[in-house]
Protein backbone atom coordinates (compact mmCIF):
# COMPACT_ATOMS: atom_id res chain seq x y z
CA UNK A 1 0.00 0.00 0.00
CA UNK A 2 1.39 3.34 -0.91
CA UNK A 3 2.77 5.19 2.10
CA UNK A 4 2.81 2.25 4.52
CA UNK A 5 6.00 3.65 5.99
CA UNK A 6 6.41 7.25 6.92
CA UNK A 7 8.99 9.36 5.18
CA UNK A 8 11.13 9.09 8.27
CA UNK A 9 11.02 5.31 8.01
CA UNK A 10 8.64 4.96 10.92
CA UNK A 11 6.21 2.10 11.27
CA UNK A 12 3.13 1.86 9.15
CA UNK A 13 -0.22 1.92 10.88
CA UNK A 14 -0.66 -1.79 10.16
CA UNK A 15 0.75 -4.38 12.52
CA UNK A 16 3.93 -6.17 11.56
CA UNK A 17 3.42 -9.03 9.16
CA UNK A 18 0.21 -7.66 7.70
CA UNK A 19 0.64 -7.21 3.99
CA UNK A 20 -1.58 -5.71 1.40
CA UNK A 21 -3.70 -8.22 -0.37
CA UNK A 22 -3.66 -10.80 2.41
CA UNK A 23 -6.84 -11.00 4.27
CA UNK A 24 -10.06 -10.46 2.72
CA UNK A 25 -12.32 -11.98 0.47
CA UNK A 26 -13.46 -15.45 1.01
CA UNK A 27 -13.16 -18.33 -1.21
CA UNK A 28 -15.35 -17.98 -4.17
CA UNK A 29 -17.09 -15.26 -5.88
CA UNK A 30 -16.73 -13.86 -9.26
CA UNK A 31 -14.69 -11.07 -10.59
CA UNK A 32 -15.58 -7.55 -9.66
CA UNK A 33 -16.97 -7.92 -6.17
CA UNK A 34 -14.10 -7.33 -3.84
CA UNK A 35 -14.81 -10.01 -1.32
CA UNK A 36 -18.48 -9.17 -1.34
CA UNK A 37 -20.13 -12.08 0.41
CA UNK A 38 -23.65 -11.85 1.79
CA UNK A 39 -22.43 -10.13 4.98
CA UNK A 40 -20.46 -7.45 3.12
CA UNK A 41 -22.32 -4.24 3.90
CA UNK A 42 -20.16 -2.27 1.46
CA UNK A 43 -21.51 -4.33 -1.43
CA UNK A 44 -25.09 -4.02 -0.18
CA UNK A 45 -25.32 -0.37 0.87
CA UNK A 46 -25.03 2.84 -1.14
CA UNK A 47 -21.46 4.24 -1.11
CA UNK A 48 -22.38 7.26 0.98
CA UNK A 49 -23.79 5.00 3.73
CA UNK A 50 -20.67 2.81 3.71
CA UNK A 51 -18.51 5.93 3.90
CA UNK A 52 -20.56 7.18 6.84
CA UNK A 53 -19.94 3.89 8.66
CA UNK A 54 -16.20 4.02 7.94
CA UNK A 55 -16.07 7.64 9.15
CA UNK A 56 -16.73 6.39 12.68
CA UNK A 57 -13.48 4.40 12.76
CA UNK A 58 -10.28 5.61 14.38
CA UNK A 59 -7.14 5.85 12.23
CA UNK A 60 -5.76 2.42 13.02
CA UNK A 61 -9.13 0.71 12.50
CA UNK A 62 -9.58 2.55 9.20
CA UNK A 63 -6.19 1.26 8.01
CA UNK A 64 -7.13 -2.28 9.04
CA UNK A 65 -10.48 -1.99 7.25
CA UNK A 66 -8.72 -0.77 4.09
CA UNK A 67 -6.86 -4.09 3.81
CA UNK A 68 -9.82 -6.31 4.67
CA UNK A 69 -10.95 -6.88 1.10
CA UNK A 70 -10.90 -5.19 -2.30
CA UNK A 71 -14.38 -3.71 -1.95
CA UNK A 72 -13.60 -2.05 1.36
CA UNK A 73 -10.21 -0.95 0.08
CA UNK A 74 -11.78 0.72 -2.93
CA UNK A 75 -14.34 2.62 -0.83
CA UNK A 76 -11.85 3.74 1.81
CA UNK A 77 -9.02 4.66 -0.53
CA UNK A 78 -11.27 6.68 -2.82
CA UNK A 79 -12.77 8.72 0.01
CA UNK A 80 -10.46 11.62 0.75
CA UNK A 81 -12.89 12.93 3.40
CA UNK A 82 -12.17 9.92 5.64
CA UNK A 83 -8.46 10.68 5.69
CA UNK A 84 -8.90 14.47 5.83
CA UNK A 85 -10.91 14.28 9.05
CA UNK A 86 -8.18 12.34 10.86
CA UNK A 87 -5.41 14.41 9.32
CA UNK A 88 -6.95 17.61 10.65
CA UNK A 89 -7.04 16.06 14.13
CA UNK A 90 -3.33 15.30 13.88
CA UNK A 91 -2.77 18.87 12.68
CA UNK A 92 -3.65 20.13 16.16
CA UNK A 93 -0.28 18.74 17.28
CA UNK A 94 1.72 18.80 14.02
CA UNK A 95 0.43 21.89 12.22
CA UNK A 96 3.74 22.82 10.58
CA UNK A 97 4.33 19.27 9.35
CA UNK A 98 0.79 18.79 8.00
CA UNK A 99 0.79 22.16 6.24
CA UNK A 100 4.19 21.42 4.71
CA UNK A 101 3.14 17.99 3.43
CA UNK A 102 -0.12 19.33 2.00
CA UNK A 103 1.80 22.20 0.40
CA UNK A 104 4.11 19.63 -1.20
CA UNK A 105 1.13 17.91 -2.80
CA UNK A 106 0.75 14.87 -0.58
CA UNK A 107 -2.75 13.42 -0.36
CA UNK A 108 -4.65 13.56 2.93
CA UNK A 109 -4.00 9.86 3.43
CA UNK A 110 -0.24 10.03 2.83
CA UNK A 111 0.02 13.18 4.95
CA UNK A 112 -1.76 11.36 7.77
CA UNK A 113 0.44 8.27 7.47
CA UNK A 114 3.57 10.41 7.46
CA UNK A 115 2.58 12.25 10.64
CA UNK A 116 0.32 10.01 12.72
CA UNK A 117 2.88 8.33 15.00
CA UNK A 118 4.93 11.49 15.20
CA UNK A 119 1.89 13.35 16.52
CA UNK A 120 1.30 10.68 19.17
CA UNK A 121 4.88 10.84 20.44
CA UNK A 122 5.03 14.63 20.20
CA UNK A 123 1.80 14.99 22.18
CA UNK A 124 3.16 12.76 24.94
CA UNK A 125 6.33 14.83 25.16
CA UNK A 126 4.44 18.14 25.08
CA UNK A 127 2.03 16.99 27.79
CA UNK A 128 4.93 16.37 30.16
CA UNK A 129 4.63 12.60 30.25
CA UNK A 130 8.42 12.30 30.17
CA UNK A 131 9.29 15.30 32.37
CA UNK A 132 10.49 13.31 35.37
CA UNK A 133 12.32 10.44 33.73
CA UNK A 134 15.50 9.71 35.72
CA UNK A 135 17.48 8.22 32.81
CA UNK A 136 17.18 7.31 29.16
CA UNK A 137 16.70 3.68 30.18
CA UNK A 138 13.46 4.68 31.90
CA UNK A 139 11.90 5.94 28.67
CA UNK A 140 9.16 3.73 27.21
CA UNK A 141 10.00 1.97 23.96
CA UNK A 142 7.75 4.15 21.77
CA UNK A 143 8.73 7.49 23.28
CA UNK A 144 11.13 8.39 20.48
CA UNK A 145 10.44 9.17 16.87
CA UNK A 146 12.58 10.98 14.29
CA UNK A 147 11.70 14.66 14.65
CA UNK A 148 13.24 17.79 13.24
CA UNK A 149 14.99 20.48 15.25
CA UNK A 150 11.91 22.75 15.29
CA UNK A 151 9.80 20.01 16.85
CA UNK A 152 12.39 19.35 19.55
CA UNK A 153 12.54 23.12 20.11
CA UNK A 154 8.78 23.14 20.78
CA UNK A 155 9.16 20.25 23.21
CA UNK A 156 12.05 21.92 25.06
CA UNK A 157 10.14 25.21 25.32
CA UNK A 158 7.17 23.38 26.81
CA UNK A 159 9.49 21.61 29.24
CA UNK A 160 11.08 24.90 30.35
CA UNK A 161 7.66 26.37 31.03
CA UNK A 162 6.74 23.53 33.43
Amino acid sequence: MEGERSAAGGPALLPAGRERGRGGGGGGGGGGGGGGGPADFVALLPPEVSSRIFSGLDVESLCHAAVTCKGWHRVIESNDRLWRHHCLSVRAVCQREIDCDRGNGYSWKITLLRNYWKSKVKQEWLSGKYSNIPSQNSLPEKSMYPMDVDTWGEILEAELER
